[in-house]
């Protein structure tokens, strides 16, 4: 339980936590030679406390990069401050929009200095861990969906462990503030070391709910911000029930996907209706159940592979492309793209610490059920009608179950006086952030634009060519308009084999 002093103190040393760096700044410099971001792109750190109740106490390092405005001083309207998501992602990729010429952020970087950081406990700042990163990727792993009460069982062992792991490997100190109310708090910290008297702020899937928090903690703070993939921020919601949300929305995308490779058979010959590339999939499954296709991919496998199909769109061509070549004699094709990489020593850490500070946010912002009789039966009963991602997607959180620190309350998301209008896109098909949450959101922002994307399901729709919601963004971002109701866009354009 965050007790409402503990959360008011929390909020008094932010203030006291960004005096600090407001004053010093950011001592820009070339990015590490590692980092692969490429000049002119800068990197420089932010030091904000680990725990704002404790503001002069112990502080950690945040990774911060960013690339100048493209246009004139003239035009330039300060920084444009992004997080992808996760939780667990990193920003520093977002300043390579603009040296890669991103056609959708030409207009916005004329104006904006693009801006990334690693939030707490990814990457380069300070970085977290539950698990040994090798033995994170060792495939193959049991399969998700339990065939008898042994096979729970071993999954609730490993997900205690896991829990354990993430205590002894992190620290329980570090592991009581890796919440979003303090990603929130770091996120205004690095606003005034950037000089910023008010945040310009892009955030797409977790992104939205870390959003939401620093508009209600900070409202003041805000200039613009954009909330792209919206996470429903309802207390209900965040974060048990959100992942049962997922599984049905999950499953609806999935078919969306297979319907679409059912519409082009002549190019994967995978069946011509639904149903028949759904008997191939199950085909696969049992097939690596019975003997994991190259001795490393079973089922946990294919789902981690398949799965960026009904999360995004451009995964459709490529992973219809490996199921198919699978079907025609190409078993190497399917190894390749789900069997980890165990030379890829970079990338295993990466997905390690990423999975770690997933679990520690999620697990630490709020109370889970204890009870397995809960899990059990509510996984059960979802896994009947949407059994795609539902006992996987059930495993992966169960640490939570018996998480070793004191989980809080969430923050009651809400409009507070100063809060600007806010722009929120959202796709109805949605799987990971299911529509809803698109919809309760822009309830609680008073003033919110809500514009949707009317049957397309991809994940980050700003990222995406749709002139209907593309030059919506940009006129937003450089005139702070937005349209006097809520628009419907009609969809992106479906990938082509």
């Amino acid at each position: 339980m965050c007790f409402p002093y503990a959360r008011a103190r929390q909020q008094r040393g932010g203030p006291t936590a960004a005096a600090g760096p407001a004053k010093a700044g950011i001592d820009w410099a070339d990015c590490p030679a590692d980092w692969g971001l490429e000049k002119p792109i800068q990197c420089g750190w932010v030091s904000v406390p680990l725990d704002y109740t404790n503001p002069y106490g112990k502080q950690i390092k945040l990774a911060v990069d960013r690339i100048g405005n493209t246009g004139t001083q003239a035009e330039r309207q300060g920084a444009l401050v992004y997080n992808p998501g996760g939780p667990g992602g990193s920003g520093m990729r977002f300043p390579r929009r603009v040296t890669t010429k991103n056609p959708l952020w030409v207009n916005a970087s004329k104006a904006y200095d693009f801006v990334g950081f690693d939030p707490r406990g990814v990457g380069h700042s300070a970085p977290i861990s539950c698990e040994d990163p090798q033995e994170f990727v060792k495939a193959p792993k049991a399969d998700p969906v339990p065939d008898t009460e042994a096979d729970k069982t071993a999954q609730r062992k490993l997900a205690e462990q896991y829990a354990d792991g993430c205590a002894e490997r992190t620290g329980r100190a570090m592991l009581q503030q890796m919440t979003t109310a303090n990603t929130a708090r770091d996120l205004d910290v690095i606003r005034a070391a950037l000089g910023e008297t008010k945040l310009n702020y892009l955030g797409v899937s977790y992104g939205t709910y870390l959003g939401a928090v620093y508009g209600t903690l900070f409202p003041g703070h805000v200039r613009r911000m954009i909330v792209d993939s919206v996470v429903n921020p309802s207390r209900k919601n965040i974060w048990y029930q959100a992942n049962l949300d997922q599984d049905v929305a999950f499953e609806g995308r999935w078919k969306d996907w297979e319907d679409w490779v059912a519409a082009h058979d002549s190019a994967f010959h995978l069946g011509t209706t639904r149903d028949a590339v759904q008997a191939k999939w199950l085909q696969l499954r049992a097939t690596a159940k019975a003997n994991p296709i190259g001795g490393v991919v079973g089922p946990a496998e294919l789902i981690g592979f398949f799965q960026s199909a009904p999360y995004y769109d451009s995964s459709w061509v490529p992973v219809a492309t490996v199921f198919s070549k699978y079907f025609a004699g190409d078993t190497q094709a399917l190894v390749d793209a789900a069997a980890p990489d165990l030379t890829d020593t970079a990338g295993n850490i990466t997905s390690e610490n990423g999975n770690a500070v997933y679990t520690a946010v999620e697990c630490t912002d709020a109370k889970w059920p204890t009870s397995w009789k809960k899990w059990d039966r509510d996984n059960t009963e979802l896994n009947t009608q949407y059994p795609f991602m539902t006992w996987a997607n059930a495993w992966l959180n169960l640490p939570c179950a018996t998480w070793p620190v004191k989980q809080q309350t969430p923050v009651n998301v809400k409009t507070h006086k100063g809060l600007p209008p806010v722009l929120i896109v959202q796709s109805t098909r949605d799987a990971a952030t299911p529509y809803p949450g698109a919809v309760e959101l822009h309830q609680r922002f008073k003033g919110s634009r809500l514009i949707t994307e009317q049957g397309a399901g991809s994940h980050g729709v700003t990222g995406l060519v749709n002139p209907c919601i593309n030059s919506r963004v940009d006129t937003y971002l450089l005139t702070g308009q937005l349209d006097s109701a809520d628009v419907t866009c009609t969809p992106h354009a479906t990938p082509q084999p």
